[in-house]
């Protein structure tokens, strides 16, 4: 595939902005070092697009449509146009909500295609209680799935799920995060909180439905001497918000909107727990293995989350965490109390997770990637 005078270009499409989509760019630095030539294609959002810059060249179109069918079917029209006329050697079609364009101009024009599944896409909640929505999904992913020959996906359970249904196994190249140990984090007094405060994180790109946010608030409610930091983005802030105000928590639950990755682990790295609340409505959030999990314990800090398996196997394996029953405010609470009250235990804890750091890492993962796509560009694998 790759010529010596000549890098292979590799597009990576995405439905959302560039900047915060951390798998995407750390799949696509690896993927350069491969004599690629990287680029990134998603849309132009207002919000976010000036706040990072980015090593390789990005296509971002701007959307008159901001959510829902007709942002979907007008993104997937604009890419399918411009990945045909385009020049590239091999397409990245990230989610399911990227890959009919992608497959279409594969077929057209003979190109590899890779299929990058971030989550079990139709088992999200957002699809579940809309039911021609996840049809109209499901039948895109029917229809190409089967003829696919590059899958990659997040966890064990997702991979199982598509194997079952397509007889395709994808590889699974986990989301870790990069070491962030040369990262200082904030102190309380820079965060404006009291020295004798526990310090919960719970942070996303998706903090949304079923997701535990509000049972965690009123947690915050009935435990004393403990301070949350709610960073990122997602459906249900505005109600955690309100709730946070209704009960005068204000000065305890601090909300920081998405901020770059390195900037986000100065907040992680400041606290002395991170907060992990999915709940088991859905098979996605089952499948789940999320983003920050990896970002925990990077930062060495430990994690209090429900008993989803993918979550559970690998804060067992690693003794870095409390698994907590069901996600009620009084659970939390307890769990909460158990690392204030016991610091032989939350320091036992973080010194798992800055041990499990060391291995659990992208520096690690990405040599999973480097394999893959050596495969994809037929080099050999020495």
């Amino acid at each position: 595939m790759a010529h010596l005078n000549h890098k292979t270009r590799v597009a990576f499409s995405v439905t959302n902005c560039i900047c915060f989509d951390q798998r995407v760019r750390k799949i696509a630095e690896t993927v350069s070092n491969l004599n690629c030539d990287i680029v990134l294609i998603g849309r132009k959002s207002g919000d976010c697009c000036e706040k990072d810059k980015i090593r390789f060249r990005t296509v971002r179109f701007r959307m008159l449509f901001k959510k829902g069918f007709l942002f979907y079917k007008f993104y997937n029209i604009r890419l399918f146009f411009w990945l045909l006329f385009q020049k590239y050697d091999i397409l990245v079609a990230n989610d399911l909500d990227t890959l009919l364009p992608n497959f279409l101009v594969s077929k057209l024009k003979g190109l590899p295609l890779v299929y990058d599944s971030h989550e079990y896409f139709t088992g999200v909640p957002e699809v579940q209680s809309r039911p021609f929505v996840k049809w109209v999904w499901k039948t895109i992913e029917r229809a190409i799935f089967p003829h696919l020959d590059n899958v990659t996906t997040v966890t064990d359970s997702v991979a199982a799920q598509y194997e079952k249904e397509y007889g395709i196994k994808p590889a699974v190249l986990r989301n870790c995060s990069r070491t962030s140990s040369g990262i200082r984090g904030y102190s309380h007094h820079e965060l404006g909180i009291s020295d004798d405060h526990l310090i919960l994180v719970y942070q996303g790109g998706g903090i949304n439905i079923d997701k535990g946010g509000e049972e965690l608030i009123e947690a915050v409610n009935i435990t004393e001497n403990v301070s949350l930091l709610v960073v990122g983005s997602g459906d249900v802030l505005p109600d955690l918000k309100q709730k946070v105000s209704e009960l005068n928590l204000s000065d305890r639950v601090k909300f920081i909107p998405k901020v770059p990755w390195e900037e986000l682990m100065r907040y992680t790295r400041s606290a002395d727990a991170g907060m992990s609340l999915e709940k088991d409505t859905n098979l996605n959030y089952r499948f789940s293995l999320p983003n920050k999990i990896f970002d925990y314990i990077s930062a060495g800090i430990p994690v209090i989350t429900g008993s989803l398996p993918e979550i559970k196997k690998l804060v067992e394996e690693n003794g870095c965490g409390i698994i907590i029953s069901e996600i009620t405010p009084v659970e939390i609470s307890k769990a909460i109390n158990r690392l204030k009250n016991d610091h032989d235990l939350l320091n036992k804890l973080k010194q798992n997770a800055v041990r499990a750091s060391e291995t659990i890492s992208w520096e690690n993962e990405s040599k999973k990637v480097i394999k893959f796509y050596k495969d994809v560009l037929s080099l050999p694998d020495h």
